[in-house]
């Protein structure tokens, strides 16, 4: 998320009541996760673990639990929770507006689109041209839709990042301020979630077809021309590049990526990056030939274990 101007880092610091190390009048330009930073945003790192990808990522602001030495070029914000200080950075320049109609005003409805009843439409949404909304979809607050796109009745688009903190009181949500974007030409299926992204877009490439009862968390990214059939699940975090196709039940863990053309066969699941134009079954998924194998060797078990035993 780009903030509306830019700030400085003491203008930050005063936000999150943070002690910062580095230039009062150093640039901070937004705030995003560590997979999509840029030069000019705020990351906030707060284990031991990840300190170094952090501190080396594209970020020029850390916001860190301990004092460390500053990189060069870079700035650190030093809380005690840094956490809860990223929330509110989230909640100061992206916080809830509450809805006083079923369309907002300040959404923008493209030339020949049709929005059927019930629809509602949240603020700051854009909707291109000849797209169809069909009744009791949900269109959360800042989501971008464009030309010639066809919604299916029951499908939300925008709710928040299932994304959680475990804390000896309970666990504590991580405030979503990103959007979910959705290139031309792109069907969506009745009664599909799509998520958007904690600080960036969760994006659907153009011309990607998706069945009923599919789930898209935040943050996925997904090229053009695929087919997503019913059922499957993608996590958060993941690529799914072009013109690939996923079949009904197809199960995918966060932040691994998906070759083009490559085909994953019905309740696979995905546990790790796959290649592109390869075929894919079973879970965790490997080669549906290698797949097929082994199913065909543990079939004739039996009879092996058979002819041991005389």
């Amino acid at each position: 998320m780009k903030f509306p101007r830019t700030y400085t880092l003491k203008e930050i610091a005063q936000i999150t009541q943070t002690k910062p190390i580095g230039n009062d009048e150093f640039p901070v330009k937004g705030i995003n996760e560590i997979h999509v930073v840029e030069s000019g945003d705020l990351v906030f790192v707060d284990h031991p673990k990840y300190y170094d990808k952090a501190l080396e990522s594209a970020a020029t602001v850390i916001l860190i639990n301990k004092k460390v030495d500053c990189p060069e070029g870079k700035a650190l914000l030093v809380s005690d929770d840094p956490f809860r200080d990223f929330n509110k950075l989230s909640n100061h320049f992206k916080p809830f507006q509450p809805a006083n109609q079923n369309i907002a005003t300040s959404a923008k409805i493209g030339k020949n689109t049709i929005i059927q009843p019930n629809v509602f439409i949240g603020n700051n949404v854009v909707i291109g041209k000849d797209c169809v909304i069909h009744a009791n979809v949900t269109i959360y607050d800042n989501c971008i839709i464009g030309n010639h796109v066809i919604i299916h009745s029951g499908t939300i688009l925008g709710a928040d990042a299932f994304y959680y903190k475990n804390r000896p009181t309970g666990y504590d949500k991580l405030l979503s301020c990103g959007r979910v974007v959705i290139k031309d030409n792109v069907d969506i299926g009745a009664a599909c979630t799509i998520d958007k992204g904690v600080t960036g877009d969760t994006t659907i490439g153009e011309g990607t077809k998706i069945d009923n009862q599919v789930q898209i968390a935040h943050d996925t990214i997904i090229g053009e021309k695929c087919l997503i059939a019913s059922q499957v699940g993608i996590a958060g975090c993941t690529i799914i590049e072009d013109e690939v196709i996923l079949w009904g039940q197809v199960g995918i863990i966060s932040d691994v990526t998906i070759g083009k053309k490559a085909v994953i066969l019905a309740q696979a699941g995905v546990s790790k990056s796959l290649e592109g134009n390869k075929v894919y079954f079973g879970s965790p998924a490997a080669e549906a030939r290698e797949k097929f194998r082994e199913l065909s060797l543990m079939r004739s078990l039996p009879k092996l274990i058979e002819k041991l035993k005389k």
